[in-house]
């Protein structure tokens, strides 16, 4: 019989863990030191997708599926589990996720499927002995969507500003609290809680702050990207120009972009 696609990756990263001719670099991982490889290889995920590259988006796939291989290789090795659990377990959750797709429940409306939606997961979490509204929040996100998501699930059982106004007026004090801040403990903490309330009132207008940061970082890379361009096709070091200079090929790069927010 011939080998999958999937059979063949197996196979190599079998070779890869095997302590005969296997990879030193490979043998000497742990579900641990790999985790952070993980972690940057979903975020090249979504940056291929933002960048709406579909070649490179099937490339940074393969890696992100390189480390579900990787992680359940080493599981497999202690006797734990294999890929073919990892992917019977995600099948299983989503059929039980989706009663309405694949049970005999036969009401789809939006309103009732996310009603169910959230009844399973909180008895997923049940199972797991997770009882707690905060409980299985991954502590692995980045900070932002962290907040966002401990926010909503606070909010699920009413703990929540009834408006962006409250959300609002918190964050504005939370600014002033931080400016009040007299030791680097203190403005630490300050700026930890200005930062959730950031979070927090975004949320109640409808923004993730996660991808708000995202867009803006993208923006600032590529003016920046701009001014030291227009440096270099006039014959200027970019890193020699005092600031003021600076700012006059940063007004140039904003001017020559379409206008769409005026910041």
């Amino acid at each position: 019989m011939q080998k999958t696609a999937i059979d063949r990756l197996v196979a190599i990263m079998a070779q890869l863990r095997n302590p005969i001719g296997g990879c030193e670099w490979d043998l000497a991982q742990t579900f641990t030191t790999i985790a952070p490889y993980t972690l940057e290889e979903a975020y090249e995920v979504a940056d291929a997708i933002a960048r709406d590259d579909m070649a490179d988006l099937k490339d940074e796939l393969g890696d992100l599926l390189l480390q579900v291989v990787f992680h359940s290789r080493m599981a497999e090795e202690a006797d734990l589990f294999d890929l073919n659990d990892v992917a019977a377990a995600i099948s299983d959750k989503m059929e039980r996720r989706h009663p309405h797709i694949f049970g005999d429940e036969g009401d789809g409306s939006a309103t009732t499927v996310r009603q169910k939606w959230e009844a399973i997961k909180a008895a997923e979490r049940k199972d797991k002995a997770q009882t707690g509204t905060l409980d299985g929040v991954a502590l692995g996100l980045p900070g932002l969507l962290r907040a966002e998501k401990l926010q909503k699930r606070a909010a699920r059982v009413g703990f929540d500003w009834p408006d962006q106004r409250g959300a609002a007026d918190k964050l504005r004090e939370e600014i002033g609290e931080f400016e009040a801040a007299t030791n680097d403990a203190d403005r630490l903490e300050e700026a930890g809680d200005m930062l959730f309330a950031m979070v927090n009132w975004l949320r109640k207008n409808g923004i993730s702050a996660e991808d708000a940061l995202r867009a803006a970082n993208a923006k600032f890379e590529r003016r920046f990207s701009g001014m030291e361009q227009l440096a270099a096709h006039s014959g200027s070091d970019f890193a020699a120009l005092d600031l003021a200079a600076q700012d006059v090929l940063w007004n140039k790069v904003k001017s020559e972009e379409k206008p769409s927010s005026p910041s």
